[in-house]
């Protein structure tokens, strides 16, 4: 639902409003001299952040690797001929 506000209101109480479109997901059209001046609500999620309840559903959308998968073999070939750890350190 569009919530309105007067300018004079929005930047009285603005830390109400911008707790109340973050926490509450609401949208404020700002009034002034009675017409629409401007509409503020929640700013989109970035793609990259996301929260933990999001995860189950993160996890089973996520695509899988085939037995056959090409990029499976490169893996396992990558780990396969990692260098050894050296037994003793060259800079002592």
């Amino acid at each position: 639902m569009l919530k309105t506000i007067s300018a004079t209101d929005a930047v009285r109480t603005f830390s109400e409003l911008l707790n109340a479109i973050k926490y509450k997901g609401e949208f404020y059209t700002i009034l002034r001299g009675g017409k629409p001046a401007a509409t503020i609500g929640p700013a989109e999620k970035s793609a990259g952040r996301r929260t933990l309840k999001e995860l189950a559903l993160v996890l089973k959308t996520m695509p899988r690797l085939e037995d056959d998968d090409p990029f499976e073999t490169d893996v396992e070939a990558s780990i396969k001929n990692q260098p050894g750890i050296p037994e003793k350190s060259s800079w002592a």
